[in-house]
């Protein structure tokens, strides 16, 4: 055992002992007035304690005050703490353009606000920032003290560079000048795009210096009037020109390892990014260093000390003493030193629950809290084992999880029945859907939420189209029962008829035996005047038979030559098709109109 501030040892205790040494000699003040025997008649025999014992529990209460605050503890062994960080640069156009307002109140203010915002997001990371616009400058290096960097990026105005254009290959050479010795580096980029239609210069560049560039594009694609500081607008050829969103910046983006993302009024396109850089930037070690783990003892000493002053400062009398203090110490021995070691392992047992968790060693995490909460019964632990196992893919466990876990509260409540919902739709069993769909309405009764009602919306939609299958499935089993019946019906009805046929021709093969006989005699007799006839009726037949033919062929190859109309609009729609996978749009897609004229900012 050791003390974590043995100076309250070395300084406190030895004036404690002083003062509790000259209290204990001395003699009340009315002994110097009357003599012992005086004394012991005018005192009231109560059976109470003394001063004098009175005064040394309380110098006792004080020398244990004082090995509590010195911190006894218990050497834990040593835990290693590392310090992981990303590099990012953050480069923001001030040309003029960026003074257009299609947003509120104008690009460049609008850019430096967000800029701002991602700050705060990326509390960790350390970050610089670029001004450019012909040519590009370092404002501030790499930093961990982002409210410097922050006051540096307040200060920017499109008066800070004189040079009037936009040259994308300039901040690049900026980024691999300020960032040496990476393997990566990363340029979060706030720009309206220039007027610049191929980026193949720049792609190249970046990537043979491994420069991963991120891109949120400042203003609308309607555009906006650029406005001078007089009031009037920047004019070329006498007519006012209008300032728009270039897309095709998105391409350094994309084809960087990067994402674009256009801006919108909230701070939607911030969060979006942040998490964005954080899935793709690689953080470095910066530090590590290892800490040593303690077990506290403080609680003893001052336990022991608070149970005599409740003795001290009792009036029990002595006869009486002993039944009280040994039911005390009982109840002192078996509950209290337990609970509070047991309260302690707690913490430490849950800390380390949710460090597994932050680490991804989700296994691990579920089983701390599972063990935790089969323990105490603890809501929260329930709830955090949930979410350990939803982490893992173990749906059906997280959701026995998360059903044990009854708060009190209504906003605990309601993110537990939204990560039930969310459980049941990872599920995807028969019913699960209408599961998740009751889950999300329980939350929302009890606290509103964008991302769950967003959530139950789309379910929504699922049971619908669930449910259109299942219609539309049930309706081909029935056309297809219906058409085998039909079939089963028309097949009975052909062996029928055959039946009776038969029977037919046997009754009447006598009567037309005979009939034959008398026909053929009349047939010797006709065959040589009608021989002539058949064979003239023959040839008519063998011609309209050559005609008919030749027509099926015709509108045969006429058919074969033709697209049906379906057929035709599906090409047609796969044909005009235009695909943008490349972006986060968060808004309706406007066609851009391209100028080719160079603009005068």
């Amino acid at each position: 055992m050791s003390f974590l501030y043995p100076e309250f040892l070395y300084y406190i205790l030895p004036i404690v002992f002083i003062l509790f040494g000259f209290l204990i000699t001395q003699k009340d003040a009315q002994t110097h007035f009357f003599s012992d025997e005086v004394m012991r008649k005018l005192q009231v025999n109560g059976g109470s304690l003394t001063t004098q014992t009175r005064n040394i529990l309380f110098f006792i209460i004080t020398i244990l005050i004082v090995i509590s605050l010195s911190s006894p503890v218990i050497d834990n062994g040593k835990v290693e703490v590392k310090a992981k960080s990303a590099d990012i640069m953050m480069a923001l156009d001030i040309s003029d353009s960026m003074l257009a307002e299609d947003i509120y109140p104008n690009r460049l203010k609008s850019a430096k606000q967000k800029m701002i915002e991602f700050l705060k997001l990326a509390s960790t990371e350390r970050i610089g920032v670029i001004a450019f616009a012909k040519n590009s400058y370092l404002v501030s290096p790499l930093s961990f003290d982002h409210s410097a960097v922050s006051f540096l990026l307040q200060q920017l105005s499109t008066d800070s560079i004189t040079e009037k254009g936009t040259d994308f290959l300039s901040i690049l050479n900026v980024v691999d000048s300020a960032i040496k010795n990476e393997n990566k580096k990363y340029l979060l980029l706030f720009s309206d795009g220039g007027d610049k239609k191929d980026f193949s210069q720049e792609i190249a560049f970046a990537k043979e210096k491994n420069i991963v560039v991120f891109i949120v594009g400042m203003g609308t694609k309607k555009g906006a009037p650029v406005k001078r500081k007089d009031g009037s607008f920047v004019k070329q050829k006498g007519s006012i020109i209008i300032s728009s969103l270039n897309e095709n910046i998105s391409s350094l983006a994309t084809q960087t390892g990067g994402v674009y993302i256009e801006n919108v009024n909230s701070t939607d396109d911030i969060d979006m990014m942040m998490k964005e850089i954080a899935k793709v930037s690689e953080k470095k070690e910066l530090k590590s260093e290892e800490i040593t783990k303690f077990i506290p003892l403080f609680y003893y000493p001052l336990g022991l000390a608070i149970f005599i002053l409740l003795f001290a400062t009792s009036s029990s009398p002595k006869e009486k003493l002993p039944k009280f203090l040994s039911s005390f110490l009982l109840i002192a021995l078996f509950l209290l030193p337990q609970n509070l070691k047991a309260g302690f392992f707690d913490f430490e047992e849950l800390a380390e629950a949710k460090k597994a968790y932050n680490e991804g060693e989700f296994k691990k995490s579920q089983k701390l809290y599972g063990e935790y909460a089969r323990a105490t019964k603890d809501a929260q632990s329930y709830y955090n084992e949930g979410n350990a196992f939803y982490k893992e893919g173990q749906f059906d466990k997280a959701l026995s999880a998360y059903k044990k876990a009854n708060f009190s509260d209504r906003l605990s409540q309601s993110k537990r029945y939204a990560n039930m919902g969310n459980s049941y739709v990872k599920q995807r069993k028969k019913n699960s859907l209408q599961k998740a769909k009751e889950a999300y309405e329980s939350s929302l009764k009890l606290h509103e939420d964008k991302d769950t009602r967003e959530n139950l919306e789309a379910v929504k939609k699922a049971i619908k189209e669930q449910q259109k299958q299942k219609q539309n499935k049930n309706k081909k089993n029935k056309e297809k029962k219906n058409k085998e019946k039909k079939q089963k019906n028309k097949d009975n009805k052909e062996q029928n008829k055959d039946k009776n046929s038969s029977k037919d021709n046997k009754k009447n093969g006598d009567k037309s035996q005979e009939k034959s006989d008398k026909e053929e005699n009349k047939k010797s007799n006709s065959d040589k005047n009608g021989k002539e006839a058949d064979d003239a009726k023959k040839a008519n037949k063998d011609k309209k038979q050559q005609q008919k033919s030749e027509k099926s062929k015709q509108n045969g190859e006429k058919h074969k030559t033709m697209m049906s109309d379906a057929e035709q609009a599906k090409w047609l729609k796969q044909l005009n098709a235009k695909q943008n996978t490349y972006m986060y749009r968060l808004g309706k897609q406007n066609m851009k109109k391209e100028n080719s004229d160079e603009k005068p900012w």
